[in-house]
């Protein structure tokens, strides 16, 4: 009986290899049979090329391919035959072979080959291509950050012998030692009864909204949040099937007479809010309102999540302490972020809560992150321990409040014709509202091709609104120079486009 030709393909161009490239040739001779394979070209008992025919196609030395097939065969692809050379494993179930054609392999499918749910888009602004300069919604100034001190202390914290445990599994709640030092820093700043076992820590403050809210809402659940609110907060409860309500904010934080409204009307099951420097119009929730804020939580079964994410940055008088400072029922969790003191690319954020929270966030987190960066954790505890970190805050205070002084005059100066704001107490940004006839989607593009980067108003248009009027213009990230060259941009872009 004649024995059956091996199957003839143009392995060359099927197989392409990289002289050069990361994995061995062998190893990309054995990827390359593997796709062929599973692609349903070599059927189950197609009897392959020898070894020597298969090298000379391929333009390899013999024993390269003699390793691949060992390899093969070792993971059960093919099986060498005694006298009869090899052939793909008679085990392979039947594929339908897929069209012939070079580098078919080498490509994911363009699309999922099954249905799911699709996520919404996180609401943000949309990249648009560089510019020198940019307006954000109120970021820190990285270059202010302690860049030497952080990698002086990471490397010698990496390199410590005693330090060789924590580099491996830890404790999902966060570095003792930073839980620690956070623990007193907030106690000394923030009036916070906090002890160690009511700090968690995470690698930034969403991730603290997900885990909190993943762990606190049902689908269906009542949201009271401000009629303008942080968005990433918005989203997030509404990735939880929560349902929002909205209440007017004042100049003196949010309405608690239509959050009482709200209660009267549905059980409310959580209220969000950032009392120190209101997201995004900058405004202090009044002490009458924070008295009456913690009444209403104990009155109607609720639960306070107070986000404090620039408490650090207060420049007109002493700041006023967080709600969480006064909380003796439990009701109040408490978010803070040390991104913002350091740098948007160093996520650590942080939770104060009771320790039954605390416990069940480490539980929960070990679903999606088993642990933070201890190596960071530890690095920022030892800078917090040294004072180093106290005294980058004093440094980016006193920046931040000079940068504020020259924006808020050059605003007012160059473009008060065309818009109206107060100045912020603290924070990183001023909360501008537009006159009616300028339109922020044309005055954006408009500055865009001039070189600066403001947003269009619809991440912090109203729902009641027709078109935005409002933004927030963030002055920390640029320099009194940059800042006196980006406010310039903008009033010519006004002049240009409004200007009779």
């Amino acid at each position: 009986m004649k024995a059956a030709s091996p199957v003839t393909l143009p392995y060359a161009t099927l197989i392409p290899l990289e002289r050069h490239g990361p994995n061995s040739l062998s190893q990309q001779v054995t990827s390359g049979f593997i796709h062929l394979i599973q692609q349903g070209l070599l059927p189950a008992g197609a009897k392959l090329p020898g070894t020597r025919s298969l090298a000379g196609l391929l333009g390899l030395h013999r024993q390269t391919v003699v390793v691949a097939f060992d390899e093969l065969v070792a993971q059960g692809w093919i099986e060498q035959l005694a006298s009869k050379g090899a052939r793909v494993s008679s085990s392979i179930p039947v594929i339908r072979p897929a069209a012939l054609s070079a580098g078919t392999a080498r490509r994911f499918a363009p699309r999922a080959g099954f249905a799911y749910e699709p996520v919404p888009p996180y609401p943000t602004t949309v990249r648009a291509p560089y510019v020198p300069l940019v307006l954000d919604a109120g970021s820190p100034d990285s270059r202010l950050a302690p860049l030497a001190s952080l990698a002086r202390k990471y490397r010698a914290v990496c390199l410590r012998a005693s330090q060789r445990r924590g580099l491996g599994y830890a404790d999902p709640n966060g570095s003792g030692a930073l839980r620690q030092q956070l623990a007193q820093y907030l106690q000394g700043t923030r009036g916070l009864p906090a002890q160690v076992e009511n700090v968690f820590v995470t690698r930034g403050s969403s991730m603290s909204l997900y885990l909190l809210l993943r762990l606190l809402l049902r689908p269906g659940d009542t949201v009271v949040v401000g009629e303008r609110s942080y968005h990433g907060a918005d989203y997030a409860c509404a990735q939880q099937g929560a349902r929002l309500e909205r209440v007017r904010v004042d100049t003196h934080g949010l309405n608690l007479e239509e959050v009482e409204a709200v209660c009267r009307r549905q059980a409310v099951r959580l209220l969000y809010v950032t009392p120190h420097h209101h997201y995004p119009t900058t405004v202090m929730l009044a002490a009458d309102r924070r008295v009456r804020l913690l009444q209403l939580a104990e009155q109607y079964d609720f639960i306070i999540l107070e986000d404090d994410y620039d408490y650090d940055f207060h420049y007109d008088g002493a700041p006023i302490l967080p709600l969480a400072s006064a909380d003796r029922h439990g009701r109040v969790l408490y978010l803070g972020s040390l991104s913002k003191v350091l740098a948007p690319a160093f996520r650590v954020g942080y939770v104060v809560a009771p320790p039954d929270i605390i416990e069940a966030l480490g539980q929960l987190r070990r679903h999606i992150d088993h642990q933070g960066d201890a190596v960071l954790e530890q690095t920022i505890a030892e800078l917090f321990a040294e004072g180093e970190l106290g005294a980058h805050l004093k440094r980016a205070r006193y920046h931040y409040q000079q940068r504020r002084d020259v924006f808020c005059t050059l605003l007012r100066q160059q473009a008060g014709s065309w818009l109206t704001f107060d100045a912020p107490a603290g924070g990183m940004a001023v909360w501008v509202r537009f006159g009616n006839e300028v339109h922020l989607n044309d005055l954006s593009a408009r500055c865009r091709l001039l070189g600066l980067g403001i947003g269009d108003g619809r991440l912090f248009q109203a729902p009641t609104e027709t078109r935005a009027h409002h933004l927030r213009l963030g002055f920390a990230s640029l320099t009194p120079h940059e800042l006196t060259h980006s406010v310039a941009v903008m009033q010519q872009a006004l002049s240009t486009l409004y200007s009779s």
